[in-house]
């Protein structure tokens, strides 16, 4: 009897722990999925962090690739229109008119292409730029063209102007013979005259090298359509050995030719000529050395052009030829 009533009594031990091991169960699932989550959240986070950074990375590089491209082309672009200015003056002269602008175009795209933190819009500012630049060097370059095209073209009228002049301005050496280089003067009647001096003053012409003295330049000038003024004439003589009788001491020296060169003229006088006549020149040579036998040529020169010339002879003996 009494054992019975404490059995009814007593509570159940399997009964009352049932519960318990249920609630910590759900709790222990909650902790779980909640740390699941955050794994997961974290995971995700990290995944597009790690996008969002490969983006910019290959929104960089690509970037980098165009400033790097561009930066070659600039170059290249810059370097064509140095080369250009160092090989021609006209290319030079040109650029020069625009320094500013070309100046100006070439800060700006370094100034572009040296920021590393250059936009794409920036980027695409120096290309525009460094197209401009190219194009203003083919523009320059066709310039060129066109300005070395016109002065072949006046090269050559002046080269065919001077070839007909030359065909028409033919100059004559035979002795008294007339030339025709329109206003330039004609010498005719040429005489090259060895001259003795005598103690008395009395000139007299020899024929002998020893005796004479001087040399004595005669002739006679004309022309029909010469303007009157004063014309400058040179006499250059040539001694028997080919060189010239020309000493700067004595009033020699140099002129210049019709074709730019430049000779060696014995003496020279100006004349005082008035159009439409003919007149008398003489020119006398006297050196301090004696002369030498065989022939001495003379020529005759105005303008640049020879108007004239004669010969003589001088002997040891014998008749003056």
């Amino acid at each position: 009897m009494t054992e019975n009533t404490f059995n009814a009594g007593t509570p159940s031990n399997s009964g009352s722990e049932k519960p318990k091991s249920n609630k910590n169960g759900i709790i222990y699932g909650i902790l779980i999925a909640a740390l699941v989550g955050t794994w997961g959240y974290m995971y995700y986070d990290k995944s597009q962090s790690s996008k969002e950074i490969a983006i910019k990375d290959n929104q960089l590089d690509t970037l980098n690739n165009s400033r790097n491209e561009l930066q070659s082309e600039y170059d290249a672009a810059r370097a064509r229109l140095d080369n250009l200015i160092s090989q021609n003056s006209r290319m030079d002269s040109l650029v020069k008119s625009k320094d500013k602008e070309i100046a100006d175009m070439k800060n700006r795209i370094s100034s572009i292409l040296s920021n590393r933190n250059a936009t794409q819009a920036e980027l695409a500012e120096a290309r525009r730029l460094i197209e401009q630049l190219k194009s203003s060097t083919e523009s320059y370059v066709a310039t060129i063209e066109r300005l070395e095209g016109e002065k072949l073209v006046i090269t050559g009228e002046r080269d065919f102007a001077r070839k007909e002049r030359d065909s028409v301005v033919t100059v004559k050496d035979s002795l008294g013979k007339q030339v025709d280089l329109g206003s330039v003067l004609h010498a005719s009647n040429i005489q090259l005259s060895p001259i003795n001096v005598r103690k008395n003053g009395k000139e007299e012409v020899t024929s002998k090298a020893k005796r004479a003295d001087m040399m004595r330049v005669s002739f006679d000038v004309d022309n029909r359509i010469a303007t009157t003024g004063d014309k400058e004439i040179f006499v250059a003589i040539t001694a028997p050995d080919g060189s010239p009788l020309a000493v700067e001491a004595l009033g020699s020296g140099r002129f210049t030719l019709e074709d730019g060169t430049e000779k060696l003229y014995t003496v020279k006088k100006m004349v005082s000529y008035t159009t439409g006549t003919s007149q008398s020149v003489s020119m006398d040579w006297k050196q301090n050395s004696d002369f030498k036998p065989g022939d001495y040529t003379v020529e005759i020169y105005q303008d640049g052009f020879k108007i004239g010339s004669g010969k003589v002879n001088l002997k040891k003996g014998g008749l003056f030829n």
